[in-house]
């Protein structure tokens, strides 16, 4: 675990990258913010969590890191150790967890339940949907009070690093460690004196919204994926599926709805035995 402390005084805010070291873009986002060296008007704590694992590109060396929490510090699993050790390190703090996935390519954030922290935070993401994980977040790092967790992007890919660092900074802004971006009144954004130099997308990303309107989604039980040699999914996460609908294959097998739901981080390879989650639409922030 590497950790980087910014600011003077006990950081209440933090920024974890790299639960599983499959997923590079939260330790790539947090090392190009770092190397930043950005003034801050609050301490914050940004942990590379699973190193070890990072190294190996492997997921984990032991088992899932986010589900292993509260963690034993006396455990022989490499994670389960590690859990107890990151939970005392973001410990009191508001905590902003950065993940990947193989089944949908914008960002998403993920809470345990929407809750005052989270509903003052969510909306100012560069996101356009929350999920609440209700009852499925047995283990999870997000089940801490005060933790936001989002998905930046597809696995190992450029643009999940990218997204992860604009999700890093539009926290930070929401928290009050980065100070909001000045924009004059034709909307343009004050920037330094490098901005010159910055492309139009970096001064349209640094324009942080005020606010943003974000559908929430709730789970309600998993899609069970059984052993095959071939998997599809013909369902697109947060679309709707109607009572009837096939929404996944495995080879000659055929799986259809039979109710009404929203598929959530449905992909063909994502997980080892479940297709996705089963979810509904339950409302809008703000």
């Amino acid at each position: 675990m590497r950790i980087y402390e910014l600011g003077d005084g006990t950081p209440e805010v933090s920024v974890v990258g790299s639960i599983h070291g499959d997923e590079p873009c939260g330790a790539r986002a947090i090392e190009r913010f770092v190397a930043e060296d950005p003034d801050v008007e609050r301490p914050v704590k940004l942990i590379v969590a699973n190193e070890e694992a990072l190294a190996a590109d492997e997921r984990y060396l032991d088992e899932d890191l986010n589900r292993a929490f509260p963690g034993d510090p006396n455990a022989e699993s490499h994670e389960r150790r590690l859990a107890h050790d990151l939970g005392r390190e973001v410990r009191g703090t508001t905590a902003f967890s950065l993940h990947s996935t193989q089944s949908y390519a914008e960002p998403f954030a993920i809470v345990d339940t929407v809750d005052a922290i989270s509903r003052s935070i969510l909306p100012r993401l560069p996101v356009d949907v929350a999920v609440e994980t209700n009852h499925f977040a047995e283990g999870r790092l997000i089940e801490h009070a005060h933790t936001i967790e989002v998905e930046a992007g597809l696995q190992k890919s450029d643009e999940a690093a990218d997204n992860a660092y604009w999700l890093i900074r539009a926290f930070l802004t929401a928290t009050n460690v980065l100070p909001a971006p000045a924009v004059a009144s034709d909307g343009s954004s004050e920037l330094d004196e490098e901005s010159e130099s910055q492309t139009e997308d970096d001064r349209l990303k640094l324009a942080i919204p005020e606010e943003n309107s974000i559908d929430v989604f709730r789970l309600l039980e998993r899609l069970p994926k059984p052993p095959a040699d071939q998997y599809e999914v013909h369902a697109t996460n947060f679309e709707p599926v109607a009572a009837g609908e096939t929404f996944a294959r495995a080879d000659a097998e055929q799986f259809v709805a039979d109710r009404d739901f929203y598929p959530i981080l449905l992909s063909a390879y994502g997980y080892a035995d479940i297709f996705g989650y089963a979810g509904d639409k339950v409302g809008t922030l703000p």
